[in-house]
């Protein structure tokens, strides 16, 4: 059997529509070119093309697994980030565009002088590796309780050669030193509360709830980092982490508590509260 370009692209959309709702045009295009190894623009150039039979039967196969609801990203095995295209395996969480936010207001709090930076939990190293590769000049320490997730941040600063970035397996603080002081720390932590809905529908049911749950509403792990960054930042610090578009109000209080200044929430460009940062005295 030959199928064409264009007339799989149409059939597998509108399977896939039914059960995933408006990215299934995007999801089978990142399929088919991945199979085709050709860009978008290829299948709007030649949608009379023919697949192979080994090309359509890779295309079933993957496409198989996104009906089933497994992300796209895990799917291919990366996911562009920044300007980098990233590895990603179950083991971590899959970068999302929103957390590009936090690199921008990193970079933009940055000292125009060599400093160093922190990355809390730092998965497939997106954070680390974006903030890095813009400020070859910085050092960069990306940590992780998951070793699996340390080796794929590795692998990712190898393939892209970024150099002046290193991750290390450690339980937040643990493995630190707090003779080694950082002039910003950053985190996306787990923020979701465990009764959350969403956590049973779209890409979440297949990524680590580790990386996504935390007690006391979501807030345990953002009032743990809170309490105690002080020892690991330099005098006037900052700290910044991502958190839910409802919980910007909460942070700023568990951080006052905490004796954190200067605490402002910055929102997304679908304007809800993202970000949370604060100096430290």
């Amino acid at each position: 059997m030959t199928v064409t370009i264009g007339a799989l692209l149409a059939d597998s959309t509108t399977e896939l529509t039914a059960l995933s709702g408006g990215s299934a045009g995007i999801d089978v295009k990142a399929l088919l070119c991945h199979v085709l190894a050709q860009p978008t623009s290829y299948l709007y150039t030649w949608p009379e093309r023919k697949l192979t039979a080994a090309q359509l039967a890779q295309f079933r196969q993957l496409f198989a697994r996104r009906l089933q609801g497994e992300p796209i990203a895990y799917i291919l095995g990366y996911r562009d980030f920044w300007t980098l295209r990233l590895n990603v395996s179950p083991a971590t969480l899959i970068p999302r565009p929103e957390t590009e936010l936090l690199v921008e207001q990193a970079l933009a709090l940055l000292p125009a002088t060599p400093c160093r930076v922190l990355d809390l939990g730092t998965g497939t190293g997106a954070v680390a590796l974006a903030i890095a590769s813009e400020r070859p000049d910085i050092t960069v320490v990306g940590v992780d309780l998951m070793p699996e997730a340390v080796m794929l941040a590795s692998r990712n600063a190898d393939a892209h050669q970024i150099n002046n970035v290193h991750f290390i397996q450690s339980d937040w603080f643990k493995a630190l030193s707090d003779m080694h002081r950082f002039d910003l720390i950053v985190s996306n932590p787990p923020y979701i509360d465990e009764t959350d809905p969403h956590l049973q529908q779209g890409d979440v049911r297949f990524e680590p709830m580790s990386a996504l749950v935390a007690e006391d509403s979501g807030l345990a792990d953002i009032r743990y980092i809170g309490q105690s960054a002080p020892d690991y930042l330099v005098a006037s610090g900052w700290l910044m982490v991502e958190h839910g578009y409802n919980q910007g109000e909460a942070v700023r209080r568990v951080w006052k508590e905490a004796g954190w200044h200067n605490l402002q929430t910055q929102q997304d460009y679908a304007g809800l509260d993202r970000i949370t940062l604060a100096q430290r005295r």
